[in-house]
């Protein structure tokens, strides 16, 4: 899956490290999401969309459109 993580993390001057907290995840799941080696829970996508104040399909994209 496709996803924003990266380049909204980017435009806050955040590190992996800091949105892992913000998230309360390790940041080896945020580098995970991130390099779509992992898809995040349905619980989690909601807690990047509410972070970010997106949509989840703003930041993520399964490629069916």
């Amino acid at each position: 899956m496709n996803n924003r993580l990266k380049v909204l993390r980017a435009e806050r001057n955040w590190s992996q490290a800091e949105l892992a907290e913000r998230l309360d995840v390790s940041r080896q799941a945020v580098n995970a999401i991130e390099t779509g080696k992992h898809d995040p829970s349905l619980p989690l996508a909601f807690r990047i969309a509410r972070l970010f104040a997106l949509s989840i399909e703003e930041i993520f994209d399964d490629g069916h459109r």
